[in-house]
């Protein structure tokens, strides 16, 4: 008889028991040398879904994950300075890794960001940057630690021996109806921030119509969930919660948001939104990674670096060595759409409110989303030059300007938007870019 059965430890955690972490180690492991059946993975996943998981245990399961395949050790790679990740949880327009990454990097620290791509109704930073021709977001890991190390960032996708173990119950997750789990969303973002060997961590929690946390609770269970498993794990982590009830900036759609990133990068254009939630992640992180004093020093530094140009020299230098066009911020080499057109609205008024999920699904509809996993997708079009809550729109300012691939679905689009937007004679002010901090 073995010494020990998995289907045991599913049957503690389902009759709402607790585990403890050499259990959840083994079982695990199990899962990540494929010993351990799929149908247990899955029985496993319900569990959890339905009894939850205490603050020691998720932080068992999150190492468990991190430990299930490679775990960098930037010392190892001579980088000889703090190295620091963000994570958002994902919402419509939001670009704030492509500006955040190479910012830090111009402030002093290393910036090893592993992206995803786009998910439901939200855009992903992997997408985005493929609309810059020949950038490449699979790098070998020596060439992701050379380009962190000369550089100072590199934003690349998640490679197959970091976190193995996360990826086969992420799949299991997504077939089981198991995925709105806090335990198990906590560690599944959190053991590959862990693996990537970080010295702190900055959180971008989303809440509001454009995000998948919809209301300040679940976003504030979530933002509480990450912080105290993170610091359990020895990660020092601070979260932000901020609003999504709007594009963040003025732009939805891949090729538009690079553009729009690389011009406020250089200065050409920023939109206020855009700039206070990048500034307050900016400032957290050069605290929390000892570059810092405190956040107001923290901020004069990153926007000390946008002023003087270092943090956009970066991002050049990061999109030439992984293969982007070489002079990015004069020549992007963007794809643009052959179709361009204004969306007006149905009456003058101000924008009171806007459905950002429709907005993302607009988007999504226009070719600049996947709705299957195996969908190519149309970097050039989108949304852009967008309307904010508590801006006028009437028959000179639309609601925004549509990137279309033809007058056709640029016209499905125009519909969409005007349905997404409420239009009326008044508005009441629109929610802070961030909402609240926790730890």
């Amino acid at each position: 008889m073995p010494d020990w059965l998995p289907q045991e430890t599913i049957r503690r955690k389902r009759d709402g028991g607790t585990l403890d972490a050499a259990e959840i180690a083994r079982l695990i492991a199990a899962l990540a040398d494929g010993t351990l059946a799929e149908s247990q993975a899955a029985a496993f996943a319900m569990a959890v879904f339905l009894r939850g998981m205490d603050a020691a245990e998720t932080v068992a399961l999150t190492r468990a994950m991190r430990d299930s395949g490679t775990v960098l050790d930037w010392r190892s790679f001579r980088v000889g300075g703090p190295v620091v990740d963000k994570h958002s949880t994902g919402g419509i327009g939001d670009k704030v890794s492509l500006i955040l990454a190479p910012l830090l990097a111009a402030a002093g620290a290393f910036v090893p960001m592993i992206s995803g791509r786009g998910l439901g109704h939200t855009g992903g930073t992997l997408d985005k940057l493929a609309a810059l021709p020949g950038y490449r977001s699979d790098v070998d890991p020596a060439t992701f630690a050379r380009v962190v190390r000369d550089v100072g960032c590199a934003v690349i996708g998640q490679t197959a021996d970091l976190a193995p173990a996360d990826r086969r119950l992420y799949a299991i997750r997504d077939v089981t109806a198991t995925v709105e789990s806090l335990p198990l969303i906590t560690a599944s973002i959190l053991s590959k921030k862990l693996a990537e060997g970080l010295d702190a961590l900055v959180l971008d929690v989303k809440c509001g119509s454009g995000a998948f946390m919809p209301d300040l609770a679940t976003a504030r269970a979530l933002a509480r969930s990450l912080v105290e498993v993170a610091r359990g794990a020895g990660l020092p982590a601070r979260a932000l919660i901020t609003d999504m009830n709007q594009a963040l900036g003025r732009s939805i759609g891949n090729a538009l948001e690079v553009a729009e990133a690389i011009a406020f990068l250089t200065g050409a254009a920023r939109d206020p939104r855009l700039a206070e939630v990048t500034l307050a992640l900016a400032a957290a992180a050069l605290v929390l990674a000892g570059l810092a004093p405190d956040a107001q020093a923290g901020r004069s530094l990153a926007a000390a670096r946008l002023a003087d140009g270092t943090a956009a020299e970066r991002f050049a230098r990061m999109v030439a060595a992984l293969g982007g066009p070489a002079d990015v911020l004069a020549r992007p080499m963007l794809p643009a759409a052959p179709c361009v057109v204004p969306a007006w609205p149905a009456q003058p008024g101000v924008v009171a409110a806007i459905d950002g999920r429709a907005l993302g699904l607009a988007v999504i509809a226009l070719g600049g989303g996947r709705a299957r996993d195996d969908q190519p997708i149309d970097p050039r079009v989108g949304l852009d030059a967008m309307a904010g809550v508590g801006e006028p729109v009437d028959a000179a300012r639309p609601l925004c300007l549509i990137h279309a691939a033809d007058p056709a679905a640029a016209a499905t689009a125009a519909a969409r938007v005007r349905a997404a937007v409420t239009v009326a004679e008044g508005s009441p002010a629109p929610p802070p870019p961030v909402r609240e901090w926790l730890g």
